[in-house]
């Protein structure tokens, strides 16, 4: 079986360290059943940058290789255009973009650098799989080092209608640039629609079905590939003696009332204000809530580097005054508003002590905390999720109360909804769900995307 290379701006971890994410560990489960070479940023700035030496770590059937970047690189390509101009584009938020030539000379510089640090690596037989905003124009480089093998590429987070994505300077050649992967793969088939369109309308490829399109003398797949969780593993999460303290501690201070649970890195584009206010509706709308429902928010900083995070921190903790002040009792806090990090233990616990999820990004390429929140219910007695239709998780959970995270008033109802639903309906919705993400889980998901990317690399080659 030929070997996975796995490319992305951060690697690791490959054991279970209690904090690595499901995706993480789908990752090391595919690199581990092929043997492979996990390549990405050590983390680490340095004068040399990605010219000095290449660190190695890993284990016997799974190597990790890394560069340092310079703090140019660090400023320019990091902080600089992927999180201060694709992230807000890709998350329709052109209104918080930064277009600055500077900064999208310094992303293609380091995707150079990178690629050229990578190629003396790869072996023939080799698969490439890259993920995510970081490196969309990666196989356009590798592919002008002659490099043939079959090159993949997997987007983490929403891909924008092509209307928002024309606002971004040079948006076609970036697209077209992506073109050189022979399979890119989303988390929806809406953002699999909005790429193909975008190449269809500005880049005159035509679409041949099932997902291919033809453009300039070659094919390309641009297909929906849902991440899945480790749904079996995780649901074992929630009975660990760590997820059972968490438990215990919270249906003590609950004391019989209800939780609310949100868990999101702030984020302008997880809609946590519009969370915190959609809450406080709800006490407004629904008093007899009061005192028997709380809001539990985990909310790890995100970038705290950048101005439009410090200010939705700011606003937060706004929210929670207000809120907190104009409804709280001597034994009743509202909201529990923590942005401290949690092992994902802890958070299975956390997740089966409370009634409701409250997921409700106003734009999120998958949301997997909707998905772990299913996994770590009691079947007996599971609670419910309330998601947002913007979150790429709602094509798969039709069950869920699906919600439009703009409407504080049709949230609150929903939360109504949710924390009175019958205990036979909570069930039956639960259980649809629990199958799906059984069956669709992060091995299916990596196997699924790795499969179209063999096959289509063996049409490329014949």
């Amino acid at each position: 079986m030929s070997r996975l290379v796995v490319v992305s701006n951060r690697v690791g971890p490959l054991t279970d360290t209690g904090r690595a994410g499901g995706l993480a560990v789908a990752l090391v489960d595919a690199l581990t059943e092929t043997g492979g070479l996990w390549f990405g940023w050590s983390g680490e700035i340095s004068e040399e940058g990605s010219f000095g030496n290449l660190k190695q770590a890993g284990t016997r059937k799974v190597s990790m290789t890394t560069v340092d970047m310079t703090q140019a690189d660090y400023d320019e390509f990091y902080a600089g255009y992927s999180n201060k101009t694709l992230w807000p584009v890709l998350h329709y938020r052109l209104d918080l973009a930064v277009f600055d030539r500077r900064l999208e000379d310094g992303y293609r510089r380091v995707n150079e650098r990178f690629a050229t640090r990578l190629r003396p690596l790869l072996e023939q037989d080799d698969i490439v799989w890259v993920h995510d905003y970081h490196f969309l124009p990666f196989a356009a480089e590798l592919r002008g080092m002659e490099v043939e093998n079959p090159l993949g590429f997997f987007l983490h987070v929403p891909f924008p209608a092509p209307e928002v994505l024309a606002g971004l300077p040079n948006a076609a050649t970036l697209v077209r640039r992506m073109l050189a992967y022979d399979v890119i793969g989303f988390q929806s088939r809406r953002d699999a629609a909005n790429f193909r369109r975008f190449v269809v309308e500005e880049l005159d490829a035509v679409e041949t079905g099932d997902g291919e399109l033809a453009v300039g003398g070659q094919r390309v797949v641009a297909r929906a590939f849902p991440i899945g969780i480790d749904a079996a593993g995780f649901a074992r999460q929630a009975t660990t003696p760590e997820a059972r303290r968490q438990t215990g501690r919270v249906e003590k201070l609950l004391a019989g009332r209800q939780q609310i649970i949100g868990v999101d890195r702030i984020d302008y584009s997880k809609g946590l204000p519009e969370r915190f206010r959609a809450f406080g509706r709800l006490l407004d709308d629904y008093p007899e809530n009061r005192g028997q429902v709380s809001l539990m928010q985990v909310a790890p900083p995100s970038r705290a580097d950048l101005d439009a995070y410090a200010e939705i921190r700011r606003e937060l903790e706004e929210l929670t005054g207000n809120i907190n002040g104009r409804f709280a009792d001597l034994d009743w806090t509202p909201i529990r508003y923590m942005t401290r990090s949690f092992t994902r233990r802890a958070l299975a616990g956390l997740y089966r002590a409370s009634r409701v999820a409250l997921v409700t990004p106003l734009r999120d390429g998958m949301n997997l905390v909707a998905k772990e929140y299913v996994a770590a219910q009691r079947a007996e007695d599971p609670g419910v999720v309330v998601l947002s239709r913007f979150a790429g998780a709602a094509e798969g959970m039709p069950e869920a109360l699906i919600v439009n995270p703009h409407s504080a008033e049709g949230v609150a109802a929903s939360l109504q909804t949710a924390l009175n639903m019958p205990l036979d309906e909570r069930r039956d919705r639960w259980q649809a769900i629990f199958d799906r993400i059984c069956e669709n889980d992060a091995s299916a998901w990596a196997d699924s995307f790795l499969e179209t990317l063999r096959e289509t690399g063996r049409q490329r080659a014949g």
